[in-house]
């Protein structure tokens, strides 16, 4: 194994607690904000694990599934913000 996969799986175990912690911040958010900002990070961590997943099995095709992951976590976030801004009116 070289130098470079035991990085990527570093980074992965490393992603994965910051998963674990960004589900814990959301479930137990005190206002909808900051449910709002753990979603974002949330989609943020699963992307970065599927990207470095992509590296490590040189299965090209995850890529895909990142950038509609992404794509999803921006319309979550604008439909919570929507949601927020006519909520406070």
């Amino acid at each position: 194994m070289s130098f470079f996969s035991f990085t990527l799986i570093f980074a992965m175990a490393a992603l994965s607690l910051c998963l674990i912690m960004t589900g814990i911040r959301f479930a137990m958010g005190p206002s909808l904000p900051d449910r709002i900002t753990a979603f974002d990070l949330f989609v943020a961590n699963v992307i970065g694990i599927v990207a470095i997943y992509t590296e490590l099995t040189g299965n090209e095709d995850f890529i895909d599934v990142a950038i509609i992951l992404s794509l999803f976590g921006f319309l979550g976030s604008i439909s919570f913000a929507y949601y927020l801004m006519k909520s406070t009116r």
